[in-house]
C-alpha cells in the first residue's frame, strides 16, 4: 500500500528546489518551515489512508452512466467531500474568494501525493484548481464573486473544454460555436470530447470553461473566446437555478484512470431550457479565449508533470516491496536464512537492483524538476521588474521538460514495476498493472509531450535571445564545480558524468539555436524531442547531486550513492541524444519517404 513520502517531498522542495531559501529571505510572507512540515504531513496521512485505499475500487469499478447519469465508484463521493472539507481544494487561491494564498510548491507537492494514493480521482480537483486560476486572472468581477467562492471551496467543479473530434492539438479548427444574446450572456452549442470530470454526482455544481467561436471572429486560433458555462444557472442570491442545456452524451472506454469520467458532452441540443443553447459568460474578451485559456493549460501541464512523479512514486514502492519479499533462485554472494529453502529475496539479484534503483532515480529526478518549476512560478509572483521577468522566463523554459520528462519517467518506472513484478506484474490482482495503465494517457493530454518539445524548442531556447537557457546552464555547472570541490569519496566519476552531460547540453542548445537563426526549423523540431530528454537527464543528474551536497551538510549521506548510480549508469545516455539531435534530421527527412 502507497505511503506518502513526506520527508523526501520536504526535503526536495526545502534544499534542491529552492522553498528553505525563499522562506529564509522573506519572499513568502509569514510562511514557516514548521507550516510547511504540517501542511506535508497531513496531506500524506490523507493520500496515503484516505485516498489510496479506494484506488483498486475506483479502477475495478470505474466511472459509468446509469439512467443517463454518471455515477462515481463507491466511496469516492464521500472521499471527495471530506478532500473538499479539508481545504485542500484552496491551498494557492486567493484569500478573497475563501482560499489560503500558499506558494504554488506546496500544492504541486500535495497533488503528487493525492495522484499516487489515486490518479483517477485526483484529476477532478486538478482541472478544478485550473479553472480557477483561469476565472481569477481573467473573469469579470461579476462572475469572480458567483462561482470563485464554491469553487475553491471545493463545493462545485471545474473542467476544461477544449477538444472536439476534429479538433485535438489544433484548435484553429474547431467548431463549437456562441451567439450573442441582448442580456450580455452568449449561447453556446457544439460538442467537446475528452473532457476530464464532465458530469458526475459528487457536486451540486459543475463549472465548464468553454471555448467555442462567434460568428464574425477571424479564423484560427485569432477567432477562439472562452466562456463559462455552468451545469446550473446561478441565480442573484446565489442559490441554484435551472438547468443550462448541456448534458454529457456518453463516457469513454480508457485504458486506464478508470474511475475519472471522461465525457463527451454536448452544448446547446435543446435537451435542456427554454431554448436551444447553453448559457454562457464571457471570460476575458472576444476572440482572446486561448490566452486565457493557457492560464489553466500551463499550470495543468505542471500538474500533469506532477501525475508522473506520483506514478513513478507508486510504482516504486510497489516494486520494492515485492522484490523485497519474492524469493527465486540465487543470487551472487547469498548466504541468507535457510527458511527461503536457500532461495534470495529477488531484490538482492543485480538485474532487479539495477532496474529498482533506476526507478528512484527517475523518480527523485522527476520530482525535482517539478518542484523547481513551481519555485520558478512563485518566485514570478514575489518578485519585481528584471527579477520578475527572469523568473517568469525561467518557469516558462522548465514547465515543458516538468510536463515531458515526468510523464516519460512515470510511463518507464511502471514499466519496470511490471519487469520486477515479472509473469505477476501481468496479472492484474497485484495492481502494478494498473500504474501503467494509469500512466500512459499523462504524455497524451495537455499537449503532447512532442508538443512539449516543439514549444521548448521554438519558443522557450530563444527566450532574452537564448539568454535564460545559457543562464541556466551555468547555474548548473556551479552546482557540479561545488561537487568536485567536496571531495567526497562516495561521489564516484558524478562530477565528471555531469559536466559531460551539461556540454552535450550546452552544444545541442547552441546548435538547435542557431538552426532558428538560420531559418531551419525543420531541422530544429526533427531533434526536439531528443533535445527534452536530453535536458531532462542533464537536470536528473545535476539536481540529484545538489540533492546529494544537502544531505551531506546535514550529517547524511544516503543520497549520494542514488546520485552517483544516476551519473555512472543514465546520465551518459546525453551523448547519444546530443548525436539524434545535431545528426539525425536529414536521415529522419529521407525515411518519411517510407509512408508516402
Amino acid at each position: 500500500m502507497y505511503k506518502a513520502p513526506v520527508e523526501e517531498i520536504a526535503f526536495t522542495l526545502k534544499h534542491v528546489a529552492g522553498l528553505a531559501k525563499a522562506i529564509d529571505e522573506g519572499k513568502l510572507g509569514d510562511l514557516s518551515d514548521d507550516l510547511v512540515d504540517a501542511i506535508l504531513s497531513e496531506a500524506g496521512r490523507f493520500a496515503s489512508d484516505e485516498v489510496a485505499p479506494l484506488a483498486e475500487i475506483g479502477d475495478t469499478q470505474g466511472a459509468r452512466m446509469v439512467d443517463g447519469e454518471v455515477i462515481v465508484p463507491d466511496g469516492w463521493a464521500d472521499l471527495y467531500r471530506h478532500w473538499a472539507e479539508g481545504g485542500w481544494n484552496s491551498l494557492t487561491a486567493a484569500e478573497e474568494f475563501g482560499g489560503q494564498a500558499l506558494p504554488h510548491m506546496l500544492n504541486v507537492a500535495a497533488l503528487e501525493m493525492w495522484n499516487s494514493g489515486s490518479m483517477a480521482f485526483a484529476l477532478g480537483p486538478t482541472l478544478t484548481m485550473g479553472a480557477v486560476d483561469a476565472v481569477t486572472v481573467h473573469g469579470a468581477d461579476s462572475l469572480k464573486q458567483t462561482y470563485l467562492p464554491k469553487m475553491v471551496s471545493g463545493e462545485w467543479t471545474g473542467t476544461m473544454n477544449l477538444t472536439e473530434p476534429h479538433a485535438g492539438s489544433d484548435l484553429g479548427v474547431m467548431k463549437s460555436r456562441a451567439e450573442r444574446r441582448d442580456d450580455g450572456t452568449y449561447r453556446i452549442f457544439g460538442q467537446k470530447i475528452f473532457i476530464t470530470w464532465g458530469e458526475h454526482e459528487i457536486t451540486e455544481n459543475i463549472i465548464h470553461l468553454v471555448l467555442a467561436r462567434l460568428p464574425d471572429a477571424p479564423a484560427g486560433t485569432r477567432g477562439i473566446s472562452l466562456f463559462l458555462v455552468p451545469k446550473f444557472l446561478v441565480n442573484d442570491d446565489g442559490s441554484l437555478g435551472a438547468r443550462n442545456d448541456l448534458h454529457c452524451h456518453s463516457l469513454e472506454h480508457k485504458l486506464g484512470i478508470h474511475g475519472s469520467p471522461t465525457c463527451t458532452m454536448i452544448y446547446g441540443d435543446g435537451k435542456f431550457g427554454d431554448e436551444p443553447g447553453a448559457i454562457g459568460y464571457l471570460i476575458g474578451e472576444e476572440n482572446k479565449g486561448l490566452n486565457c485559456m493557457f492560464t489553466m493549460m500551463n499550470n495543468a501541464r505542471l500538474a500533469v508533470g506532477m501525475q508522473g512523479v506520483a506514478i513513478c512514486e507508486a510504482a516504486t514502492q510497489k516494486a520494492v516491496a515485492y522484490a523485497k519479499d519474492r524469493t527465486q533462485g540465487k543470487a551472487p554472494g547469498w548466504t541468507g536464512s535457510g527458511q527461503t529453502g536457500g532461495m534470495s529475496p529477488i531484490i538482492e539479484h543485480p538485474d532487479v537492483a539495477r532496474m529498482l534503483v533506476t526507478m528512484k532515480a527517475l523518480t527523485q529526478g522527476a520530482r525535482a524538476i517539478c518542484y523547481t518549476c513551481a519555485h520558478a512560478t512563485d518566485m514570478s509572483h514575489h518578485a519585481d521588474g528584471d527579477e520578475d521577468r527572469h523568473w517568469a522566463e525561467r518557469a516558462a523554459l522548465l514547465t515543458p521538460i516538468a510536463k515531458s520528462f515526468a510523464t516519460d519517467a512515470g510511463v518507464e518506472v511502471a514499466s519496470l514495476g511490471i519487469q520486477t513484478h515479472g509473469g505477476m506484474g501481468f496479472i492484474e490482482e497485484t495492481g502494478a498493472a494498473r500504474f501503467w495503465r494509469d500512466s500512459r494517457i499523462a504524455p497524451i493530454y495537455e499537449g503532447t509531450n512532442g508538443i512539449q518539445a516543439a514549444d521548448l524548442v521554438t519558443r522557450k531556447l530563444p527566450l532574452s535571445n537564448g539568454a535564460q537557457v545559457r543562464g541556466f546552464i551555468d547555474e548548473l555547472r556551479d552546482i557540479v564545480a561545488a561537487v568536485r570541490a567536496s571531495n567526497l569519496d562516495g561521489f564516484g566519476e558524478t562530477a565528471d558524468r555531469l559536466d559531460a552531460s551539461l556540454a552535450d547540453l550546452e552544444e545541442t542548445t547552441d546548435w538547435l539555436l542557431s538552426q532558428l537563426a538560420a531559418g531551419n526549423a525543420s531541422a530544429a523540431l526533427a531533434g526536439a524531442t531528443p533535445y527534452q530528454r536530453l535536458f531532462g537527464l542533464a537536470l536528473t543528474g545535476v539536481y540529484l547531486a545538489k540533492g546529494a551536497l544537502a544531505d551531506e551538510e546535514h550529517g547524511r549521506d544516503h543520497r549520494l550513492a542514488l546520485c552517483r548510480f544516476a551519473a555512472e549508469n543514465i546520465i551518459a545516455e546525453t551523448a547519444a541524444l546530443k548525436d539524434r539531435v545535431i545528426n539525425g534530421a536529414a536521415s529522419l527527412e529521407a525515411a518519411r519517404a517510407l509512408f508516402a
